[in-house]
């Protein structure tokens, strides 16, 4: 069977490319591993209209919701290959070789935390990266942000409007006379002394016996591409702050036929943001199948 369309990645992002293709009457397939980016966090917020649900939950609507349609098909698996074949593309999915026109990847993701002990723990719970999605719900108390480049500078900047701050160095960052300026006028307190590690909920013990108990901690991840599938095919990917991602134009990579939406074309996402990405990434797909482009 030749499908329309394959979306690699069932999370926000797949989904909502996969919906208006569907819609379009394409006939498609969704190929899921079942590894969402934000599967560590009991909550979703900010997205309108769904604003503390489960990801969880939100995802298993939104695909339930997208089978209703009669012309879209879903493998659960991971897609270990990919490849041009003429004008189509060939993925490999647990054995079986699926074929289609045009190949979505909405691949997304995997985030790199700083090496301190206990952190990654805590992922999700008590430590976060968005304060956006995460920050109203510690209801102004005590907030940290781990340094872990140049890049935490806007974290530590940010965070002032929900909770006092605390800038942890912990050796990552050193501002200068400009940057300790603004951290000042924003009411940042700045931490040099390296952190041992991170206990309890979330208390950062320092190297020189401190504890400094807090509602919430928030450090930029490196990122890198949750799927060799772009690689494989060719690709080409931009440096971002963070890590790379896929280099795009109209919503499309450099290899012609290949489209991606979501994290792993991104320097930077939410739910909010992958899905209304994936929105614009399954009409621009569907254009090129009606041009033929």
């Amino acid at each position: 069977m030749m499908f329309d369309a394959l979306i690699v990645g069932g999370s926000f992002a797949g989904l909502s490319a996969a919906l208006q293709l569907a819609r379009a009457r394409r006939r498609i397939v969704v190929v899921d591993a079942g590894q969402r980016r934000n599967r560590f966090v009991e909550a979703s917020h900010g997205f309108l209209g769904q604003d503390g649900r489960s990801p969880g939950d939100i995802v298993a609507e939104a695909k339930a919701q997208l089978l209703a349609y009669p012309n879209v098909s879903w493998r659960d698996g991971l897609a270990a290959a990919a490849r041009k074949q003429g004008e189509a593309f060939e993925v490999e999915v647990s054995g079986e070789t699926l074929r289609a026109r045009r190949l979505v990847l909405a691949t997304g993701v995997v985030d790199e935390l700083p090496a301190v002990e206990g952190l990654a723990e805590r992922w999700g719970t008590t430590v976060f990266h968005c304060p956006y999605c995460h920050g109203y719900e510690l209801e102004q108390g005590a907030i940290g942000v781990l340094a872990s480049s140049a890049l935490s500078m806007h974290h530590a900047l940010m965070l002032p409007d929900w909770g006092p701050t605390t800038f942890f160095l912990n050796g990552a960052f050193e501002p200068d006379a400009e940057q300790a300026n603004a951290l000042a006028a924003r009411g940042v307190a700045v931490e040099p002394v390296p952190i041992a590690r991170i206990t309890e909920a979330m208390t950062v013990e320092l190297v020189d016996g401190r504890r400094l108990p807090l509602a919430g901690l928030f450090t930029a991840t490196r990122t890198r591409m949750a799927s060799p599938l772009a690689e494989q095919l060719d690709c080409e990917f931009e440096q971002g702050a963070a890590g790379p991602y896929l280099r795009r134009s109209m919503m499309e990579t450099s290899v012609r036929g290949v489209f991606a939406c979501g994290d792993a074309a991104s320097p930077f996402g939410n739910v909010a943001t992958a899905v209304g990405d994936g929105a614009m990434t399954g009409a621009a797909a569907h254009r090129s199948l009606i041009s033929g482009l």
